[in-house]
């Protein structure tokens, strides 16, 4: 690995960052302790920033020379509203709060690389630290395009880094095209006609048109999709009833869809709404039907995508990375900055989990897991992928 000695010599302090932020998580949209740890850093070390992009959010700014090239480096911030069961020091010191997807990693990892950035500026151009607010769930991203992200700062390109566990500790991956899901979420109730149990023919069965619904939905992903097509339709949950002797009034189906391309998102969400409105219409019933698209597909740009590729290699070796990913029906909210510019989205693998320390939980090293840690063998490696990534684009004349 090529790492940077200033950035290994450096770890310790990083890790010591690290670990604050595990033990004082905050959610999406909540991020001021957050916040004031990032801009106390940048200002230790003379770098300029902005922040309140997005509510919470923080842009630093490291100039070098006099090329108007610029690119955007990008972690998220938030913590999820989740129980950490890990006792180790840095456990999470607030109730149902907790980094469980490495988040506070994702930002040491880029405050590594700000340090070196700032103190060698090894490059030509300017860089710009974008520390997001609420990605779990609250679209960070696109709040601080609406602020004036791309305008107040513009850059050429934005790059984002996610730690995935089961991959193999400093592993680097990406793919080109859709690497990520879209994120997507329906609340469909069915309305029907109340009714004593043992009398159904005097009313009209809602929890019978609901799961004639749902299984016509089913047919939707086999049949009126090409099969080279990438669609998830996910029930999660069916609401009916409350007593044993009672047909309700309604019943509800909630649940998600994730795809990669916004045109079977839409034929997806047009067969939905058609098949439960034409089946509760054939039971005399009525549905009202609520479709939300939250975050849109994570599309790398294949410049980009290629650019990062040729560094992430230089970086960790050949053999330590993998350019054809498969790709992962979760969602991300950077998928917001890749409509906006070019840019790409990789993984840095974060092992199976022995690197936690003593007071782990019992459950796995997973994201979005109450026994979850980073790894922060990662730090040195992903700050020095960012350092090297910046130089790249920014070749000194």
């Amino acid at each position: 690995m090529k790492l940077i000695d200033p950035i290994i010599a450096f770890q310790s302090e990083v890790q010591q960052i690290r670990r604050d932020l595990h033990a004082h998580p905050e959610l999406c949209y909540e991020e001021e302790r957050t916040a004031d740890v990032v801009c106390a850093k940048l200002a230790e070390w003379g770098i300029p920033f902005e922040r309140g992009l997005g509510k919470t959010g923080v842009v630093g700014i490291i100039k070098n020379g006099s090329s108007k090239r610029a690119i955007g480096l990008r972690a998220d911030m938030d913590a999820l509203p989740m129980q950490e069961i890990n006792t180790f020091p840095h456990a999470s010191k607030h109730a149902g709060k907790m980094h469980a997807c490495g988040h506070d990693g994702h930002t040491a990892m880029l405050l590594g690389a700000a340090h070196y950035l700032a103190k060698h500026r090894n490059f030509d151009g300017t860089v710009y630290l974008v520390f997001q607010p609420a990605e779990e769930g609250g679209a960070g991203a696109r709040e601080m395009i609406r602020d004036g992200l791309f305008e107040r700062f513009p850059m050429d390109a934005i790059y984002g880094m996610h730690n995935w566990p089961g991959s193999a500790t400093g592993t680097l991956s990406v793919c080109e095209g859709p690497m990520m899901a879209s994120s997507n979420e329906f609340h469909v109730t069915v309305r029907g006609k109340g009714a004593h149990a043992a009398q159904p023919h005097k009313g009209i069965d809602p929890i019978m048109i609901a799961v004639q619904i749902a299984q016509a939905w089913q047919t939707i992903v086999t049949r009126n999709k090409s099969p080279l097509d990438t669609a998830v339709l996910s029930i999660t949950q069916i609401h009916a009833g409350s007593a044993t002797n009672v047909i309700p009034d309604d019943a509800k189906l909630v649940g998600t869809v994730r795809t990669f391309t916004t045109e079977v998102l839409d034929m997806v969400e047009q067969r939905m709404q058609s098949l439960a409105e034409g089946i509760a219409a054939a039971f005399d019933a009525e549905v009202e039907f609520s479709f939300r698209r939250n975050y849109p597909p994570l599309v790398n740009h294949a410049k980009e995508t290629r650019f990062a590729l040729g560094v992430m290699k230089n970086v960790v070796g050949e053999s330590m990375v993998d350019g054809h990913v498969e790709p992962t029906m979760g969602a991300e909210d950077f998928a917001f900055f890749l409509q906006e510019k070019p840019g790409c989205y990789i993984f840095i693998g974060n092992g199976e989990g022995d690197h936690r320390d003593g007071g782990h939980g019992l459950g796995p090293c997973v994201l979005h897991n109450a026994s979850y840690d980073f790894n922060d063998r990662l730090l040195p490696i992903g700050a020095s992928f960012w350092v090297h990534l910046a130089e790249a684009a920014l070749p000194n004349a």
